[in-house]
């Protein structure tokens, strides 16, 4: 848990380079680059390619796609470019349950050809979601033409988004890869973030953590920023992070050009298109903070609860934190969700989070499955204090009879999510969405229908 979160009066980490849905910035075109990837997945039937620098969002990108298509889309996520022509297809199988040992890439193909007919006469739609697409062997791109192919009578039973660095398209400009080039029906460039975008940028991923004080960048600080990360998302999460770093190790509430300046030599970014330094980033000379202090500073955090009030202006005392409370007790696993299968390592769940997770399986249960719900959010179950944290945040405004948690494994990816009441269509979700707190809103909640979850 990074060290300054009290000093900020922070519920959680707003900086962090592993993408969050919950911190999705919907500015900068992301937003509509977004509703437009939906509507061309459910919609169009060519291959559809997302491009954009290292750092620039895709992975964030391709993780909301995950979870904003519409329930009757099914969608497959391949993280690894690296796989062969045959493991593809065996990766594509075992997402859709079809046994893959032993067959030969004919025999694969058809049963795999089988399985999407079966699932489009019952009015769905399968996506393969498939990132660092530039790194694939020619021979695994010249699969993914092969299964774009993929038809029942004149419908595409396969629909395939690429998402990737610009390399790729200077491979698709070669002559062997006019086939595949060809279908590709849309295309979307995800482009650094302007120096506006980053101010914007900066103050909605702080808010998003809970913060609640004063915007604490300094102007100068986030035009050096913007510079110095060329407007690359993950660049100015790790100066941001940094900055903040060094104001706390500093003693202050307040980024300016010294704490961003300190910033930018520790990351030591190399300009777009060259490499980067050899031997890596260097650390933080100027914190001289042991691991046994971390741990410390981590343990009051936990205890200190929901975030602190606003910090005043610099130089000022922080506010007082609320009284400290007893870090609850290790608690038993979670009951088993329904019919959801779950590996069982069990990270540490909170006690709102285990609270909400017992409302599941009875709800479940007797759940109708055409019955619609709300998707108020969803992460890896490795981090469970994230929606610890979310569920604190935001207690006061949900109804605990409403409220239910789940864990699921499924596409392979240990994951929790939290949901919010049930409803008899989708449209009376939708509306119950257009209710809700703006708080929750800003969660992007999203209508699902019970039978995902049985």
């Amino acid at each position: 848990m990074s060290l300054y979160l009290a000093h900020f009066g922070l519920a959680e980490p707003p900086f962090r380079i592993t993408p969050h849905t919950d911190f999705f910035f919907a500015g900068a075109n992301r937003g509509p680059t977004l509703d437009a990837l939906i509507y061309a997945i459910t919609q169009d039937e060519g291959i559809v390619k997302v491009t954009g620098e290292v750092g620039s969002g895709k992975t964030m990108l391709c993780r909301m796609l995950l979870e904003k298509l519409p329930a009757e889309v099914e969608t497959l996520y391949l993280a690894n470019p690296s796989l062969s022509r045959q493991e593809i297809l065996g990766a594509i199988a075992d997402e859709l349950g079809i046994p893959a040992t032993g067959q030969t890439t004919h025999s694969l193909t058809r049963a795999l050809q089988d399985a999407l007919v079966a699932r489009y006469a019952q009015g769905k739609r399968v996506v393969v979601l498939i990132d660092e697409a530039h790194a694939m062997p020619a021979e695994s791109l010249e699969e993914v033409r092969l299964l774009s192919n993929l038809e029942a009578k004149s419908n595409k039973l396969l629909q395939i988004a690429l998402f990737a660095q610009p390399e790729l398209d200077e491979r698709l400009a070669a002559s062997t890869m006019r086939q595949l080039r060809e279908r590709i029906t849309q295309h979307f460039v995800l482009d650094p973030l302007k120096p506006g975008d980053v101010a914007a940028y900066l103050e909605f991923r702080l808010r998003a953590a809970g913060y609640r004080g004063p915007n604490p960048f300094a102007e100068r600080a986030v035009e050096l920023i913007a510079k110095a990360s060329e407007g690359l998302s993950r660049r100015v999460n790790i100066l941001a992070d940094k900055a903040l770093l060094a104001a706390y190790s500093a003693g202050t509430h307040r980024i300016g050009q010294d704490e961003v300046q300190t910033a930018i030599r520790d990351a030591r970014f190399s300009p777009l298109g060259t490499p980067g330094p050899r031997g890596g980033m260097a650390p933080l000379a100027w914190i001289g903070v042991g691991a046994a202090l971390a741990a410390l500073v981590g343990i009051l955090i936990y205890a200190l609860g929901p975030p602190a009030d606003p910090p005043g202006p610099e130089g000022a005392a922080p506010a007082p934190a609320p009284a400290t409370q007893a870090a609850p007790a290790p608690q038993a696993a979670p009951p088993n969700p329904g019919k959801l299968d779950r590996p069982s390592a069990e990270p540490h769940f909170g006690p709102l989070t285990q609270r909400y997770l017992a409302n599941f399986e009875p709800w479940l249960g007797s759940a109708a499955p055409k019955r619609y719900f709300i998707q108020l959010y969803a992460t890896n179950a490795g981090n469970a204090g994230d929606l610890e944290a979310l569920l604190r945040r935001h207690q006061a405004l949900l109804d605990p009879e409403q409220v239910r948690a789940y864990r699921s494994d499924r596409s392979g990816r240990d994951r929790l999510g939290l949901i919010l009441g049930e409803y008899e269509s989708r449209e009376a979700a939708l509306a119950a969405i257009a209710e809700l707190p703006e708080a929750l809103r800003h969660l992007q909640p999203y209508p699902r229908q019970v039978a995902r979850l049985q």
